[in-house]
């Protein structure tokens, strides 16, 4: 098995390092699946969707520079099991660097050794290198690393402005542990918690909706509400966590059993999703 890659350009390596800090805030231990045309981030050690996960894929169109050989030409990919916050401040080290480096190696086990060229101030380039300890999985641990696969979403709804959705959350859950989000296929959406003592409700209307939602069945009544009641910590953690500068942010509610929140960029697609209460 071999992989190397290289990034060049101050915006491909923000958005490399953007990437990489997401992942560390949101997971400890993290799965890079490494395949011919992208890189994927998963959470290790996954149980279903009884818990939170993140996936992250990292188009080639990202990398000046991608070669691989996986297991065997029919399973033509890699599984690198590592600490996130290794990979996340090994590539913090490239800010302002001329070019980032990634490459499995064996320094006495096998690494992911990221090399980033630095310039110095008498215009001459410097290199540090991290070496961070992997560990290549077996291929019956792949299947485990896969995004889930599910039904089409009951509700599907562009999301709000993103600060305007972090502060609303973030008030909520300084007051409570659980929010419950509404979303119809007439682009509205709600949140609202409540307590013993307080209520609070917060109101959107002309999101939008994409246009697969188009395809609900002729009989669906568009202005009824899908919910679900999640975590609070965990949606705040996702908002607050996530670096990205997507292009389009999207909401998916299976009603009373799932949340998915999509973030769409040119050369970056995330899915975060958190099992109802």
């Amino acid at each position: 098995m071999k992989f190397r890659a290289k990034i060049t350009g101050k915006g491909c390596l923000e958005l490399f390092i953007h990437v990489s800090c997401t992942v560390a805030r949101l997971a400890k231990v993290c799965v890079l699946r490494v395949r011919p045309d992208s890189l994927c981030f998963s959470p290790a050690g996954f149980h279903g969707l009884r818990e939170a996960g993140l996936w992250c894929e990292v188009r080639r169109g990202a990398f000046q520079q991608f070669r691989m050989e996986g297991a065997s030409e029919d399973l033509d990919e890699i599984h690198l099991e590592l600490t996130a916050e290794h990979l996340s401040r090994a590539a913090r080290s490239a800010a302002g660097a001329s070019s980032l480096k990634l490459q499995l190696t064996h320094r006495r086990r096998p690494c992911l050794t990221v090399a980033v060229e630095l310039a110095s101030s008498l215009g001459r380039a410097r290199s540090v290198v991290h070496d961070l300890p992997v560990q290549v999985l077996p291929r019956g641990a792949w299947r485990a690393c896969l995004p889930p696969s599910l039904r089409a979403a009951d509700a599907s709804i562009y999301l709000p402005r993103w600060r305007t959705l972090r502060s609303i959350v973030e008030r909520m859950a300084n007051v409570g542990d659980h929010v419950l989000v509404e979303a119809n296929l007439r682009g509205r959406m709600t949140l609202s918690m409540e307590t013993e003592v307080v209520s609070i409700k917060s109101y959107f209307k002309n999101l939008g909706n994409p246009p697969e939602s188009a395809g609900a069945p002729p009989n669906r009544d568009l202005e009824s509400m899908v919910q679900v009641r999640v975590d609070n910590r965990k949606l705040l953690q996702f908002l607050e966590g996530q670096q990205i500068n997507p292009t389009m942010a999207l909401c998916n509610i299976w009603d009373n059993s799932l949340l998915q929140l999509v973030l769409v960029q040119e050369d970056v697609s995330l899915q975060y999703f958190i099992p109802a209460l």
